[in-house]
Order: C-alpha cells, then structure tokens, then sequence
C-alpha cells in the first residue's frame, strides 16, 4: 500500500520550479504566510500540495 503525499518540501519544489534550494524556501514562506492569514495551519518547511498546485495554476 502507498501512502499519499500531502506536502511538497523545499526539495519537491526546487525541482518543480527549477530554483534554488533557498528560492524553494521562500516560496514555501510565502505560501504559508498566505494560508496563516486565512486562518489555515501551516507546518514549517513544508506547503500543502493542493494549495501549491492551486496558486501555481499546476492541473
């Protein structure tokens, strides 16, 4: 059995947007900083794969 990912790391989106490691990082701030201001908890490091796939327009 596989277990479903929910979050994308630093590493996950480096290769997805094809930036730096420090470039992921922040983009994973700002879209936790996002989420924080509607109320959403966020885990540190990480960013929710829907969420990420939705602001990147990424079917």
């Amino acid at each position: 059995m596989k277990i479903k990912k929910y979050f994308y790391n630093a590493n996950d989106i480096m290769k997805i947007l094809e930036i730096s490691l420090s470039q992921a990082y922040k983009v994973i701030r700002e879209l936790n900083e996002e989420l924080k201001q509607k109320g959403i908890r966020v885990q540190r490091g990480k960013v929710a794969i829907e969420y990420f796939n939705e602001r990147y327009k990424i079917a």
